[in-house]
């Protein structure tokens, strides 16, 4: 067999193999990408809700000042948490995510902040490894399947350096960077700041000859923030997992749906060239067989 064709053949079987595996790849993206969708809707009630009654606690008790939601005089360092996958074959959506947290860097430092990152992913900390950069803490191997334990684990240490003071190593601000799942065709890198607490889901406007309600707190403003902050947190922290767990999942489903689709086109391009090479051969070893008949028969005339 000529090396060409033989070397074509082989290139197929490699393609083929390649496109089981992204195949096999994407079907089992398909399969769990409705249970984290599921996950990252049913949390969105429960994180609403929680911060519509730290919004009640916030707005109706303003005479009490509490360090979560107090704004620094002069903020000199920002907390940023970023949060990317520990798998590749997704596409851009780490590399869109860690773009988005580089100008978010960029905007803070311009303010003349500090930036201190917490990375969530193990995209995200190699990023950062490479160009032998400082990283506060890092968390990763739940990024497609966060649950409420890893967002609680994160957000004791960022509240924990929130409410320490700067010159011991504490931070003014928390901004998180993370992916949005709009749909199935569109995820979204998004960055929100999350403390002091800044109501991110607030409450219709009202007129201005509307009643306002009337709270009571029991057994005060000051100890049901202390109860509802920390769950406020844990709980955008969650969400914002649970929504980058979605978009990580669609983007690889789509990823290897157009990584399969290429193998495809790249096996019939392969199968056709192989034909034509086989043709080739063929058509070589009937000239060379008439050509040798050919030759026998004017030999025998020439006897």
């Amino acid at each position: 067999m000529p090396a060409n064709l033989r070397e074509l053949r082989q290139r197929k079987s490699s393609v083929q193999t390649i496109k089981k595996v992204t195949r096999a790849m994407e079907l089992i993206a398909a399969s769990r990408i409705v249970k984290a969708q599921a996950r990252a809707q049913s949390a969105a009630p429960y994180s609403r809700e929680l911060t519509r009654a730290v919004s009640a606690v916030a707005t109706f008790a303003s005479d009490v000042d509490h360090p979560l939601t107090r704004e620094a005089e002069s903020s000199k360092r920002a907390a940023m948490l970023l949060i990317t996958s520990d798998r590749g074959l997704a596409g851009a959506y780490s590399s869109s995510v860690i773009k988005e947290g580089e100008q978010l860097t960029r905007r803070l430092t311009d303010a003349k902040l500090e930036v201190r990152p917490y990375l969530t992913g193990r995209k995200a900390g190699a990023f950062y490894k490479f160009r032998n950069r400082e990283v506060a803490q890092s968390w990763d191997g739940f990024s497609d399947s966060p649950t409420y334990a890893h967002a609680r684990e994160i957000a004791d240490v960022l509240i924990s350096d929130f409410l320490k003071p700067t010159e011991e190593g504490g931070v003014d601000e928390i901004h998180i960077v993370y992916t949005r799942f709009v749909s199935m065709l569109t995820q979204r890198p998004e960055v929100i700041r999350l403390l002091p607490l800044e109501v991110v889901e607030g409450e219709e406007p009202v007129e201005d000859d509307e009643v306002y309600p009337l709270y009571e707190f029991e057994p005060d403003a000051e100890t049901v923030l202390d109860q509802l902050l920390p769950l406020y947190v844990a709980s955008r922290i969650q969400y914002c997992l649970l929504q980058a767990a979605a978009s990580e999942l669609a983007a690889r489903q789509k990823a290897m749906k157009a990584a399969t689709d290429n193998a495809e086109q790249l096996i019939e391009s392969l199968t056709r060239e192989a034909n034509q090479a086989r043709q080739a051969e063929i058509t070589q070893e009937i000239s060379e067989i008439v050509g040798g008949a050919g030759a026998l028969a004017e030999a025998t005339q020439s006897e």
